[in-house]
């Protein structure tokens, strides 16, 4: 399998608070009316929390302000991906997910990139 992440800051207008409520109660859900269309196979929204810690890891590392969060999406393979947004209703799909993301997502503050996981352990 491949994933998606996707680090995201939230746009300038909005407090944390109303930016993880927007992600989770309106994005969450289109994303997973659309999965069957893009072929996703999982999503998990990962928020960042709001803890001195993060503070100290930043500051012991030297390191930029934390992201708001961190989204993940898995397919198959990257052909299935690719194969997906080639469709008419993927590519609706894939453009409807962008046009929401605009609204609560600062794209010039967050990044985007495909990746393969390597498992080094599993503690279970």
């Amino acid at each position: 399998m491949v994933k998606l992440v996707y680090i995201v800051r939230r746009r300038s207008d909005m407090t944390p608070e109303a930016f993880r409520k927007r992600w989770k109660a309106v994005h969450g859900p289109l994303v997973r009316s659309l999965a069957k269309a893009i072929r996703a196979k999982k999503y998990i929204q990962s928020h960042t929390l709001d803890t001195p810690l993060n503070a100290q890891f930043v500051a012991s590392r030297s390191m930029s302000e934390p992201f708001d969060g961190i989204t993940e999406v898995w397919w198959d393979s990257l052909e299935d991906l690719v194969a997906a947004s080639s469709t008419p209703e993927g590519a609706e799909a894939m453009q409807k997910l962008l046009e929401d993301e605009r609204d609560f997502v600062d794209f010039g503050k967050s990044t985007i990139f495909m990746t393969e996981e390597h498992l080094i352990f599993d503690f279970k």
